[in-house]
């Protein structure tokens, strides 16, 4: 493609939306070659990317784009297709949303929409609920506000898998995109029942479902702890007060500068509750309110962080493995005690995700499947253990990420599910005078201390994305040869896992997984949503000072390769 024709081109004819065409107006030769020297990537996470103009930006025109060719794909393959829509907080979030059911109710593809901003796996379960053909969830997740997306989820519920992704990329690409997208009035569509707004019904059909994760059976805790919640601007905070509420927690305290929606994320410039400066705010209000637990989500309500107090009255953030470690063991604990173990039990992980979970798993005799990265993969596999017949088999699922999921109600982690999950937890330990560090290190007794880090390295711009790309061919190119890399601070690589090749059953994927000697590991990824490259570093250490020392010193020496 020539951008620069490409450039002019979207000048005469983009139009429609007047903060794209001022924004092409002012653009230089170096913005207009990094907007318009490729087209937006689409796969199984579906689009992300800056907001903007261009064919490498999110805006009315790549998402409607997206959308036709998405509705040829299900026009081909589904008899009645239909779609189920939601949006978060995001800037232009909620008019994408209506682009997309614009385009989808031109094709004959009806369209399910959410009357107002709600929780990504609400949208998972909207699907399965209303027995749609399709998905779609407007949102880019934990990223800065510049950034939107667009999620694609199969009828299953499952985000779209590596196949039927590249059918749907193969009619994206056949299309022009101002001369092959149709688009109908969404007022017109809404009166014609072409488009139909997702009654309420449904939403309390999800809380409910949410509830019914409870491992308590009938056991009584103390339900008055004191709750920090915040939901960083985003969409969590009907579904989650309300869950936690009904359930009996009622002295929850709302972080009021990150209560109600805002794309621009004033008080957390990086949305994540993986990230400590996120969680700053929510952690001064639970000093200020000596509150017991903080709870924060995402703006699309899939991921959740906490931070509990310690002996000295600080407050101390939990990691995601952590986090997800002491949900399976208590899991599994009340399940054990109370007789609700199924025949078959099962946990699944994903490869970065810490292995003491498989530790513990195998403690109490469940079985663990391992998968690439990505929540999608644990929900495939929830829906083959179902084809089985053993739907009930699955009892937890969780990715380093600050994903957790205990049912298979939806097909993708649940923030609503892991905050009130953590909430039963977090009561049912402190009813016994058992805080969560208590327990955590409790399980580091028992399984060896563990140490995780993730840590991500930026590429932006047509040069960083083709950097980026050089690495990894670097990186696979040593594996091929064993030439250079031998240790990673100092442990001994024993073995090279290569899931570009298709390990173990699993999808091809560009991963790196270094097995290094005294039970430690590396993994080198490249984001399958952002211009990053990723790398997971796992410690066994008998302390956690000797822990640090020597992830310090294995950070060190992968950074250097990406300088």
């Amino acid at each position: 493609m020539d951008y620069k024709k490409e450039y002019e081109r979207w000048c005469r004819l983009a139009v429609a939306d007047a903060d794209v065409a001022a924004e092409l107006k002012a653009m230089d030769d170096a913005k207009i070659e990094d907007a318009f020297y490729r087209d937006l990537a689409f796969g199984t996470g579906g689009l992300r990317g800056v907001i903007g103009a261009g064919t490498n930006r999110m805006n009315i025109y790549t998402v409607a784009k997206a959308s036709q060719g998405l509705a040829n794909y299900l026009n081909q393959t589904t008899e009645k297709p239909s779609v189920a829509i939601g949006y978060d907080s995001r800037i232009k979030s909620q008019l994408f949303a209506r682009v997309a059911a614009q385009v989808f109710a031109a094709n004959g593809v009806k369209a399910h929409i959410w009357p107002r901003l709600l929780p990504v796996p609400t949208v998972s379960y909207a699907t399965r609920y209303l027995g749609t053909s399709a998905g779609v969830m407007v949102t880019a997740s934990h990223n800065p506000s510049k950034y939107n997306g667009y999620k694609v989820y199969g009828a299953d519920g499952c985000q779209i898998t590596t196949e039927a992704a590249a059918k749907i990329l193969g009619e994206i690409e056949k299309l022009d995109i101002f001369g092959d997208v149709k688009q109908a009035d969404f007022e017109e569509s809404l009166a014609e029942g072409k488009i139909s707004y997702i009654p309420d019904e449904v939403l309390t059909a999800f809380v409910e479902e949410v509830k019914k994760q409870s491992v308590l059976f009938g056991e009584t805790v103390n339900k008055d702890v004191a709750i920090v919640y915040s939901p960083l601007n985003g969409t969590g905070l009907e579904p989650v007060t309300r869950t936690l509420r009904e359930m009996g927690y009622g002295n929850i305290t709302v972080v009021k500068e990150q209560e109600q929606p805002d794309g621009n994320f004033p008080t957390c410039p990086y949305p994540n509750p993986e990230i400590k400066e996120a969680m700053a705010l929510g952690m001064e209000y639970a000093k200020k309110c000596n509150a017991d637990l903080l709870l924060a989500t995402d703006p699309d309500c899939d991921r959740v962080g906490i931070a509990v107090k310690d002996k000295n009255g600080d407050y101390q953030l939990l990691s995601g493995n952590e986090t997800g470690l002491l949900l399976l063991d208590y899991i599994c604990a009340q399940r054990q005690k109370h007789g609700k173990m199924p025949a078959d039990p099962v946990m699944i992980k994903t490869i970065v995700t810490t292995d003491m979970g498989e530790q513990i798993a195998t403690h109490y005799g469940v079985r663990t499947i391992n998968v690439l990265t990505g929540f999608k993969f644990i929900g495939e596999q929830i829906g083959l253990l179902e084809k089985q017949g053993k739907a009930d088999s699955y009892i937890f699922g969780f990715e380093e990420s600050y994903g957790y999921l205990s049912g298979g109600y939806v097909r993708d982690k649940d923030g609503v599910n892991g905050a009130y999950l953590i909430c039963e937890m977090f009561s049912y330990y402190a009813t016994q005078g058992i805080s969560l560090l208590d327990k955590l290190n409790e399980l580091y007794k028992t399984y060896g201390y563990a140490l995780n880090t993730l840590h991500s390295y930026e590429f932006d711009g047509s040069a960083g994305f083709a950097k980026m790309q050089k690495i990894m061919e670097q990186f696979h190119q040593d594996v091929g040869t064993g030439k250079t890399i031998h240790a990673f601070g100092g442990k001994e690589i024993r073995t090279v896992l290569d899931y570009s090749k298709g390990l173990d059953g699993l999808p091809k994927s560009d991963v790196l997984k270094y097995l290094l000697a005294d039970h430690c590991s590396v993994v080198v990824r490249p984001s399958g949503t952002e211009p990053k490259l990723k790398t997971y570093i796992s410690v066994s250490a008998p302390d956690h000072a000797s822990a640090a020392a020597l992830e310090e010193k294995i950070t060190g020496e992968l950074g250097a390769f990406f300088r």
